[in-house]
């Protein structure tokens, strides 16, 4: 009888533990901080790019800014999308939700030899697809997985100027 109340008495003390909020940071109702790859109004855009693309291109710094007020500000990014695509970089990026889709967006083009326009009207507006999706509607014999994979990464690298990296 003395061990079934003891086990009883641990599992009782292991779950009170397991369902006790956390303590320290973003300890629930306690009124503590956000994490801090959380940004004020809730998304992920100061949050680090993962290199599977986990959380898409979230351009770093750029929280409330438009692509065109990014590259407004930043010739260096502006002069690569020109490079990529053959045209003016507000052109190129209008209809993108951030600057690292439209990057991403230019290296496919320029990689797989798909017309930008074209890969640009399957990504933005009603209807619009995922990058894997567009790539495989017009290029079917390229890798989609692998060549968003490669675009994504490739944008990383062209946006670090943003970030301060």
């Amino acid at each position: 009888m003395k061990g079934i109340t003891l086990f009883f008495a641990a599992s009782t003390l292991a779950l009170s533990a397991l369902a006790a909020p956390p303590s320290g940071r973003g300890g629930g109702a306690t009124g503590a901080a956000a994490p801090s790859h959380i940004g004020a109004n809730g998304d992920f855009s100061t949050r680090p790019a993962v290199s599977a693309g986990r959380y898409e291109q979230r351009d770093l710094k750029t929280s409330g800014r438009t692509p065109s007020e990014i590259l407004a500000n930043n010739t260096k990014v502006a002069s690569q999308i020109h490079d990529l695509t053959g045209a003016d970089a507000q052109q190129a990026c209008t209809g993108f939700k951030n600057v690292g889709e439209c990057v991403a967006a230019a290296h496919v083009s320029k990689n797989l030899g798909i017309e930008f326009d074209a890969l640009r009207a399957k990504l933005t507006g009603s209807g619009s697809e995922s990058l894997g999706d567009a790539i495989h509607d017009l290029k079917p014999d390229a890798n989609a997985k692998s060549e968003t994979r490669k675009a994504r990464s490739q944008a990383r690298d062209d946006l670090k100027s943003l970030s301060g990296e």
